[in-house]
């Protein structure tokens, strides 16, 4: 006897979608009626109902996404902003650009977890801060000062909620 599921049961709005659809289509609504009633395409309601049909119900439900776990906890991440705002050289460097290579040697001494510098931009974005670089005046720019910015560095003082 296959377990039943209904769409009340759903851990968040797409499984209770494809639920749904399951229920409409065993109550013999046509794919196409589904689809139009749901707001979704003929063809992912189509691959819905093939994987119910070849691996039963439970294969509308979430699945946890693929990949590499975070090495960060939600705790550490919310802790990052706070350590970047106190400034780099209260971190132990020179001057207040905050570069990737900087941030990533702050994660990697606070938290204990080393990440590629390319990839501490998409952190710093996903937490919410922009990436900004402050206005070169003359003579920095003329002599290459604002290089390290062009970079994709954080400066203290343009650290901001995107």
């Amino acid at each position: 006897m296959e377990k039943t599921l209904s769409s009340q049961q759903a851990t968040d709005w797409r499984e209770g979608r494809r639920l749904r659809a399951w229920e409409l289509r065993q109550e013999g609504w046509k794919q196409r009626d589904i689809a139009r009633a749901l707001g979704v395409s003929k063809g992912a309601l189509s691959q819905w109902m093939k994987r119910a049909k070849q691996e039963g119900i439970e294969a509308l439900k979430h699945r946890t996404p693929p990949g590499a776990k975070a090495r960060l906890s939600e705790g550490e991440r919310a802790k990052l902003p706070e350590l970047l705002a106190r400034g780099a050289p209260a971190h132990g460097f020179r001057g207040e650009v905050w570069t990737c290579a900087r941030v990533a040697e702050v994660i990697r001494k606070e938290f204990g977890v080393s990440y590629h510098p390319a990839h501490v931009s998409r952190l710093v974005r996903a937490l919410g801060l922009s990436l900004q670089k402050p206005a070169a005046s003359g003579q920095s720019a003329r002599r290459g000062g604002h290089k390290a910015l062009e970079r994709g560095a954080l400066e203290r003082g343009a650290l901001a909620r995107a």
